[in-house]
């Protein structure tokens, strides 16, 4: 068996197990072992400064903090967003996994597969001008928030399966409306596995996404979804951005092939991102166990047309 292979199923049953347990605790159980959950943040790729601000004053500040994104790009403004504090989930959060049948990984952090996407996006703001995006899977919304700032797209969707997500898509949205100008842009709670999307079906020109191909189980929904939303009567594409994880990421573009999309795996996609990679890989403190297989996102293009 490929061991990195082992490690992604190893980590996906963890994950399950640790959201089952909590759930079979009882209430005579203290609050302090049921409500907070002790996880450590992931590193990323440093192209992006962040720093802690002032939380925002409707915020719990016990769970909350405010983060300011600085981009490294001439004229880009900074992005406040709302986002958890780390050691900061709840046994609230694993109901609604369970009750939705969904992950909270858009609750534990900011991804380093996010920033890449975020950065990549603020880079090309020609792809996205004029264009209808939506952001899949978006966690606290960080790449489609980039791209309403940035790259004067018409419309920016910022979406995600998780009710609880989706309110700090929402007030991150708010918090940063001065810097959209004619951008149109809107949260959404999407479920890949919804049958019945007629209001968004073939409408948008870039779909856009982040480590969204670890769990298996969520393959075949997703690829569906791709088709669903992309135009076919104009050039449409779908820009992922995924690390290997064993064989979770060659599973996922089996089902692109599948259902009959087109893709192109891209390594080597920007200098400043692959630097930081040759770095990392190199040894560096600041990610001591990062793993290309595990850590390091490949480019997905996906098209309706070779």
């Amino acid at each position: 068996m490929d061991p990195t292979s082992s490690s992604s199923s190893s980590s996906a049953l963890r994950w399950k197990i640790l959201r089952q347990a909590l759930l079979r605790r009882s209430d005579s159980q203290s609050q302090a072992e049921t409500n907070r959950i002790s996880r450590k943040a992931t590193q990323g790729f440093n192209l992006i400064p962040c720093q802690v601000v002032d939380s925002s004053p409707q915020s719990d500040k016990s769970r909350e903090a405010c983060v300011c994104y600085t981009f490294p790009i001439t004229g880009s403004p900074k992005l406040y967003l709302t986002q958890r504090v780390d050691n900061c989930s709840d046994l609230n959060d694993f109901e609604i996994s369970n009750r939705y049948n969904i992950d909270n990984t858009g609750l534990v952090c900011q991804w380093p597969s996010e920033e890449v996407l975020a950065y990549f996006c603020m880079s090309q703001p020609e792809r996205f001008r004029g264009k209808r995006v939506i952001e899949l899977g978006s966690g606290y919304g960080l790449a489609g928030l980039a791209i309403a700032a940035a790259t004067e797209a018409s419309q920016v969707v910022i979406s995600d399966g998780n009710p609880q997500v989706v309110n700090y898509i929402k007030r991150n949205i708010e918090s940063n409306s001065m810097a959209f100008g004619g951008t149109s842009v809107k949260a959404m709670e999407l479920h890949w596995n919804q049958h019945e999307l007629s209001e968004l079906t073939n409408t948008f020109d870039i779909i856009v996404a982040s480590d969204c191909t670890f769990f298996k189980e969520f393959h075949k929904h997703l690829a569906r979804t791709i088709k669903m939303l992309l135009k076919v009567k104009e050039p449409s594409e779908a820009l992922f951005f995924s690390p290997k994880r064993g064989d979770s990421l060659d599973k996922f573009l089996k089902e692109i092939e599948d259902i009959g999309l087109h893709y192109v795996l891209t390594e080597n996609y920007d200098a400043q991102v692959w630097k930081r990679h040759e770095t990392l890989v190199k040894g560096d403190d600041a990610w001591p166990n990062y793993d290309k297989n595990h850590c390091y996102p490949f480019l997905i293009q996906i098209t309706n047309h070779i």
